[in-house]
């Protein structure tokens, strides 16, 4: 190895660590401690001790500026400061948008910003994932549940930490499906089936064969115990997230459908032919900013496309491709319903039949929501496809 092939392989080393540690004096000692981001977010380069006698004001400058704020206050000051901070962004004007499009871009650029500036709240965790502060909660389950076991001490963002909490509770309880009479249980980092208007489209579509389904992208698993409910003999689910698949086992087990269900790691399609295939991909083509977000953001239409075109190959003769596809990305100007329309062409399908429904989420009826109009006007549709 030459000295400078040596020097570019220090070099590299070098800022794999500063990318994964984070580093600060407090007591006048440098100190240093493991930097975990779920978004993958670098470590802060600048970090400071901050306490409760920091204000609001003097927190959202510094966290603008880029500078980072480990705590050592009470934790429940520390979440007051995190909601002080996000209202003194929220306030701030937004850039008036000439288009959809532009809405959306700008809504994104200010959820970055925002994610951005309040993730510069971090908080401590010893090595068993406990909080070193003041009426600090219990979250070592609730980080188990989402890193697995923990190895050393750590730094995190509040913002994070808030969100694992939530996730676990969501765990714990479940989200209710009616059509099932039962609860759904979401894990972090898995979209959570709160939207209903997809669940009860499945529901009411007639099925062309209660032999064998495919359910692509599975997620929590919901729409795999649907078509079980509904009758179907075998499914075969697939993702390819390990948080996805340890998700829907848990779900299908707690539904007591193992019988019916198998869940499998696969890229899309499992191997083998079905006479029908159902697939809920991200509905924007837009690109994620956190894990959670892959859900709903789909870049380059890629999850989309890859159904689209390797749907005809795995549907068995007379066969449905069932598509669940929400229209706001038509309404942003990210994608039209003509180029939508040409994507089923190209792959080989036909339209058997389409049936929409109005979205009931709170943000539709939001006349503050930055994306309000495109909101109003979403529908969400099934589309029955058949190959050629």
């Amino acid at each position: 190895m030459t000295k400078q092939q040596t020097a570019n392989r220090k070099a590299k080393e070098s800022n794999e660590r500063d990318y994964s540690t984070v580093n600060w004096t407090e007591a006048d000692t440098q100190q240093s401690a493991r930097w975990h981001s779920e978004s993958g977010a670098a470590a802060p380069k600048r970090v400071i001790v901050a306490d409760d006698q920091l204000s609001a004001d003097v927190a959202y400058r510094l966290a603008s500026e880029g500078t980072a704020l480990l705590w050592r206050g009470d934790f429940q000051n520390a979440r007051q400061l995190l909601q002080a901070m996000a209202r003194r962004i929220d306030r701030k004007p937004r850039k008036p948008a000439s288009s959809p499009t532009e809405a959306f871009n700008f809504h994104r650029q200010f959820q970055s910003h925002r994610a951005r500036t309040l993730g510069m709240l971090l908080l401590p965790l010893d090595a068993d994932y406990s909080i070193p502060l003041r009426r600090a909660p219990d979250v070592r389950q609730a980080c188990i549940e989402a890193h697995g076991i923990a190895v050393e001490p750590s730094v995190v963002s509040l913002r994070e930490i808030l969100g694992l909490i939530g996730a676990h509770e969501w765990r714990k309880t479940g989200v209710e499906i009616p059509l099932l009479g039962k609860r759904i249980h979401p894990h972090y980092g898995v979209f959570s089936p709160v939207r209903g208007e997809y669940v009860g489209l499945v529901a009411a579509a007639p099925l062309p064969s209660q032999e064998l389904a495919f359910d692509i992208g599975t997620g929590t698993g919901v729409l795999a115990a649907v078509l079980a409910h509904k009758g179907v003999k075998h499914i075969v689910a697939t993702d390819q997230d390990p948080r996805a698949l340890t998700c829907a086992r848990d779900n299908i087990e707690r539904l007591g459908l193992t019988n019916q269900v198998v869940i499998v790691q696969a890229d899309l399609f499992p191997e083998g032919r079905a006479p029908l295939i159902i697939c809920n991909p991200p509905w924007l083509p837009a690109r994620a900013n956190s894990p959670i977000e892959h859900a709903i953001y789909d870049p380059n239409s890629r999850m989309l496309m890859g159904f689209l075109n390797g749907l005809a190959a795995h549907l068995e003769p007379g066969g449905e491709g069932w598509l669940i596809l929400s229209d706001l990305a038509e309404h942003l100007g990210l994608r039209s319903r003509e180029d939508l329309l040409a994507a089923f062409d190209k792959a080989g399908l036909q339209i058997v039949e389409r049936t929409d429904v109005k979205p009931t989420h709170p943000r539709a009826a939001d006349p503050t929501d930055p994306l309000h109009a495109a909101r109003a006007a979403e529908l969400t549709s099934l589309w029955r496809l058949a190959a050629r």
